[in-house]
């Protein structure tokens, strides 16, 4: 056999290594650009393959709308000086006499430290008998006391102070400095208070959530938020729950990208650019700036909007295109946002699918040669 009947042998032996090994399919990250669309509405696919332009953009802008209530907006503040069931009160007696009713000898007043205030919210005062602490003042109870003492002694001077207690308390959870149960005081009568009571958040704050849980609604606002809009800051009341969290939004990255991983959003609003970023952006030996998608299922109402309908009902199926290369492909990157639960998949390139099985042929190929070659130094020996 001459030498170029042995080059267009060994040529045509690695088409057909090349054909063999691409029908068998080699190793990748997951399906190519072709695949993808060929699971589209248009071919008879179930999902709609959309491609991001200015218009996209506009209509998938959607982050969580988190925000207190009215309700929980127009609460007053509670008064700190008013009573309850469970509260501690100090009470402080001076009888203008040398041998009164409740002083001890050789002096005219009586100190009770600690009187509680019982769970129908009367307190035990001796001579006094049993008065209504619940829902008053502690001046309004030194009144009530100094009128029933002066019939019994001659001018009566009482003062009343309300101690700390849990007659008005909160709940604090989750990433704060310390949980527990909080009293509601003059100085930790709104949210933003009670929070620095508790040492503050421990977690980033610009995905810091804060729930406030009062009887059988919860609301939900960013923490960032709390101190850009003072009027967020709540006034608290007796049996709230806070609740302090982290985001817990996340997407999914596969692919030609530095990670692929479930990533938790870092930011409140996340775009494609951002993400990719994220995620230590594409793989410059192996991703095609082509072929980055974004899978959603979409609700109803947006994917109308997108795809420019009206019939859809349900959750629908939409693959986003990013075609990176285009003159304005950052930009439109940069805008369109990553939403919780979205797969950005970024496609290898074509060149690297070929590599694989150029790589693939001459290593067998080699490897071939080299059992040849140990064959014949054997049927020789």
């Amino acid at each position: 056999m001459n030498r170029s009947t042995r080059r267009w042998a060994r040529s045509v032996a690695l088409l057909a290594a090349v054909s063999v090994l691409a029908s068998c399919g080699l190793p990748r990250t997951g399906p190519n650009k072709n695949e993808i669309f060929a699971g589209s509405v248009q071919r008879e696919g179930d999902a709609f393959i959309v491609a991001v332009n200015d218009r996209v953009t506009r209509a998938t802008a959607v982050v969580p709308a988190l925000g207190f209530s009215e309700a929980f907006l127009n609460a007053g503040q509670i008064g700190s000086d008013i009573i309850n069931p469970g509260d501690t009160l100090g009470l402080t007696i001076w009888e203008n006499v040398d041998d009164g009713l409740l002083a001890a000898d050789a002096t005219n007043a009586t100190i009770l430290e600690e009187v509680q205030v019982d769970g129908s919210g009367f307190i035990f005062v001796p001579y006094a008998g049993r008065i209504r602490a619940a829902g008053n003042t502690p001046e309004a109870i030194r009144r009530i006391i100094t009128n029933r003492l002066a019939d019994q002694t001659p001018d009566p001077q009482v003062q009343v102070r309300r101690l700390a207690g849990d007659g008005s308390t909160v709940r604090l959870l989750g990433a704060v400095g310390g949980q527990g149960v909080y009293p509601i005081e003059r100085p930790t009568r709104t949210l933003a208070a009670m929070l620095a009571q508790a040492g503050g958040v421990t977690i980033s704050p610009e995905i810091a959530q804060v729930k406030v849980q009062r009887g059988h609604r919860t609301d939900t606002i960013w923490f960032s938020d709390l101190f850009d809009n003072p009027h967020l800051d709540i006034a608290l009341r007796n049996g709230d729950t806070i609740l302090v969290e982290e985001d817990s939004r996340a997407f999914t990255a596969l692919g030609a990208t530095g990670t692929q991983a479930q990533v938790a959003f870092e930011t409140q609003t996340l775009s494609a650019l951002e993400a990719i970023a994220q995620v230590g952006g594409l793989v410059p030996s192996a991703a095609d700036p082509t072929g980055v998608f974004v899978f959603r299922n979409e609700p109803a109402e947006i994917a109308n909007q997108v795809l420019g309908r009206t019939d859809l009902i349900g959750a629908q199926r939409l693959v986003y295109v990013l075609d990176l290369t285009r003159p304005n492909g950052m930009f439109m990157a940069r805008d369109f946002v990553i939403r919780d639960a979205d797969t950005l998949y970024v496609t290898e390139a074509p060149f690297t699918q070929w590599n694989k099985t150029i790589s693939a042929v001459t290593g067998t190929l080699t490897s071939a040669t080299t059992v040849s070659a140990a064959s014949t130094t054997l049927g020789g020996g």
